[in-house]
């Protein structure tokens, strides 16, 4: 029995012994190593998509949509037809219109034949038995004339047929001047405006049932069509967009104070959630001109186009980007996780033997893991990793060295 109390008492103080080194005992505390590679300098951010060339199809008077000759994606002509609208009232109008052009031409040829048919006719029938008249009493003037000389017919005579032949040419004078007083320039003039009014209005009737045809702007893909046939419309709604979809632009919304690493042929790559895996690449295009408030961001819309040729992505989605703003080789570097600051300026926890001591670095491109350390630190330092454990510049530590170095 006393073998086994002097056992069981050994065994108990070993346990206190233990626990108190261990209580003693420096933490353990993640480190990883400073390397080099070669660090591809990103910079992410969000965006809209739209075509790079594009108009709006808007409706150019009010109508029920009678039907609708497109569907969202479709590839058309320019001037194909993309729905068409009614209006019972136009047609009435038209051809109201074309009955009053038909009156007013009829009313001016009236005017320019000489006026009413049936006076008209009355005039022309006594002309016609004047000049014949005119005629006769010509030939027996002249017949006259050659008794006198042979002293077979009296002045007297000759004097009476001539005094005939001018009446007749007065009546037939007074008669044309009659048929030309029937219608006066005046009254032309004012069927010939009347036929142009007329005309005019008939013209515009069938300019506005035109315009119930809609037709697309400019060849491209349908996108956004917000028309079914039913519906109605009143001028200047949109009813779809046509655009070139093979060639989209980006507008990035880029937060301001990282503007700066952004220029212009900077290659750019654009992902949607909706198709997971699939990756557009392009470049920028122009920096901002401008900065806008967006949300509680301040940001400058960053302009760039990438191809579209499968025409996969549609315009008008939200999509995230990536801008590569520099690619550096060798670059010393860091996982971002290390990076401590405070008011003194970048720092990290650099293991010096057992110990971990205050390092000020100084750092320069950065991708989404890692940053480059451009002063402070050399290759194959170790820096502490953030833990649970709590260390300040001089503490010891049992170091636990993550072997795959910087993220």
């Amino acid at each position: 029995m006393k073998k086994l109390a002097t056992a069981l008492l050994l065994l108990a103080a070993a346990v206190v012994g233990w626990g108190v080194l261990r209580k003693h005992a420096p933490p353990k505390v993640n480190f990883t190593q400073v390397k080099r590679t070669t660090l591809i300098s990103t910079l992410p951010t969000n965006g809209k998509v739209e075509p790079f060339e594009w108009q709006g199809i808007r409706a150019e008077r009010s109508g029920i949509v009678s039907s609708v000759s497109v569907r969202d994606g479709q590839a058309v002509r320019k001037d194909e037809t993309i729905a068409a609208l009614s209006d019972p009232s136009l047609q009435a109008d038209i051809q109201g219109a074309e009955a009053r052009v038909a009156e007013a031409r009829a009313n001016l040829s009236a005017l320019e034949t000489g006026g009413r048919p049936a006076e008209l006719t009355d005039i022309e029938n006594s002309l016609r038995l004047a000049r014949l008249e005119l005629q006769q009493q010509q030939k027996e003037s002249a017949s006259l004339d050659r008794l006198v000389q042979q002293q077979a017919a009296t002045k007297i005579e000759v004097d009476a047929a001539r005094q005939k032949v001018q009446q007749s040419e007065a009546t037939i004078e007074g008669l044309e001047r009659r048929r030309q007083s029937l219608v006066p320039k005046s009254d032309v003039a004012a069927a010939l405006a009347r036929l142009q009014d007329a005309q005019s209005a008939l013209n515009l009737a069938r300019e506005r049932a035109a315009q119930g045809v809609v037709r697309a702007p400019m060849a491209g893909a349908i996108y956004g069509l917000a028309v079914r046939a039913g519906g109605y419309v009143n001028p200047g709604d949109l009813l779809a967009n046509v655009g070139k979809l093979d060639r989209l632009r980006v507008r990035l919304y880029v937060d301001e104070p990282e503007l700066g690493r952004v220029m212009a042929g900077q290659p750019v790559s654009i992902t949607w959630e909706a198709l997971p895996g699939k990756k557009w690449d392009g470049s920028v295009e122009r920096k901002p001109s401008s900065i806008q408030p967006l949300g509680s961001r301040q940001v400058g819309e960053v302009l760039c186009w990438i191809d579209n040729s499968g025409h996969d992505l549609i315009p008008g989605t939200n999509v995230d980007a990536t801008i590569r703003t520099a690619v550096v080789e060798k670059a010393l570097i860091i996982p971002k996780e290390v990076l401590r600051r405070d008011a003194q300026g970048s720092f990290v926890f650099r293991l010096a033997g057992d110990t971990v001591e205050r390092r000020s670095i100084k750092t320069g491109n950065a991708s989404i893991g890692d940053v480059q350390v451009v002063d402070g630190l050399s290759e194959g330092d170790r820096v502490a990793l953030p833990s649970d454990v709590t260390v300040k510049p001089g503490d010891r530590v049992t170091p636990v060295i993550n072997g795959n170095g910087a993220g």
